[in-house]
């Protein structure tokens, strides 16, 4: 019987404000849909590092005489000095910090370059001269690129030491960015969805003032009074919640794992996985924020 009641009141009060409990689905759907986006940017950036920095080299190039850099004054690199860079590389004191190392020639590193480059109209115009020979690292620990750097920058016929790992953080740089955006548009929208939460409650109460009038005459209590309209607000809420899980899965799966992930096989992408627990938390922070702007509202505006 009490249930059948309250049902009944909720579907008075949502019929009542029909164009209101809408606006607060779409606000809700929107704000939660810009939480899920910046939790899921926030795992790509943490899968990807994790799935890069265990594949990230340090790339020892070689002095060339295409080059005239400060470390290569003497011209390009000597077969003495390449051997000894190999010998240094082999030595106890690099082999804890290093766990292998491979040599690219001129032609090698073209053939990489034309592959890199396949599709661009300046892969015709580079010749293996002008490109480097390098060897490439494999660090025990990426961390400790600075102690690989001091070891091999200064010895002769070594042109310059790179840490592709900074290459990668100015990328995660910008997907963290892109995340902090989308929270930020989130919190001002979760904002609105709170307040128009609020308005809603509060109109409701307002026209249903003779109803909750009567049932205050008759003995019921505050919680019967009050939950109808909490009610209100928390089905709004959820069902904003569960149309942004939808709509986030969809993007996951058609366009991350239907299309991102087969374009970029080498690449770490978040999955329907991760989705699946990101979307619980939306739909109970839609709720959560629901009710207790409901509560709140109905303190200030339903005096039972």
């Amino acid at each position: 019987m009490m249930l059948a009641f309250l049902i009944g009141e909720t579907l008075t009060g949502i019929r009542r404000n029909l164009s209101m409990f809408v606006s607060v689905i779409l606000v809700t759907f929107v704000s939660l849909s810009f939480v899920g986006a910046a939790g899921l940017l926030q795992m790509q950036i943490n899968q990807m590092k994790g799935f890069w920095y265990d594949r990230v080299q340090v790339a020892v190039f070689l002095c060339s005489d295409s080059y005239a850099s400060s470390t290569c004054v003497s011209g390009a690199i000597t077969d003495s000095q390449r051997d000894d860079i190999r010998t240094m590389l082999d030595s106890p004191e690099v082999k804890s910090y290093v766990e292998s190392y491979e040599y690219e020639s001129k032609d090698q590193a073209l053939q990489h370059f034309q592959e890199q480059f396949q599709n661009s109209p300046i892969v015709d115009t580079v010749t293996a001269d002008q490109l480097p020979e390098s060897f490439r690292l494999k660090l025990v620990d990426p961390e400790k690129y600075e102690v690989v750097d001091e070891l091999f920058s200064s010895m002769p016929g070594v042109e310059l030491v790179v840490d592709q790992r900074e290459l990668l953080e100015q990328i995660f740089s910008v997907i963290n960015m892109a995340s902090l955006a989308a929270l930020a548009v989130a919190v001002v929208m979760i904002v609105c969805a709170v307040l128009l939460v609020a308005t809603t409650i509060r109109m409701s109460a307002f026209s249903r003032r003779r109803e909750t009038g009567i049932m205050r005459l008759v003995g019921a209590s505050k919680t019967v009074i009050q939950l109808p309209f909490l009610l209100e607000g928390v089905i709004a809420a959820a069902i904003g919640g569960l149309l942004a899980s939808g709509v986030l899965w969809a993007v996951v799966k058609f366009v991350v794992e239907g299309q991102l992930a087969v374009e970029y096989p080498d690449t770490a992408f978040v999955g329907v996985r991760e989705l699946l627990l990101v979307a619980p938390f939306l739909v109970i922070l839609g709720i959560a924020l629901a009710a207790v702007s409901s509560m709140l509202t109905l303190r200030r505006y339903l005096k039972v």
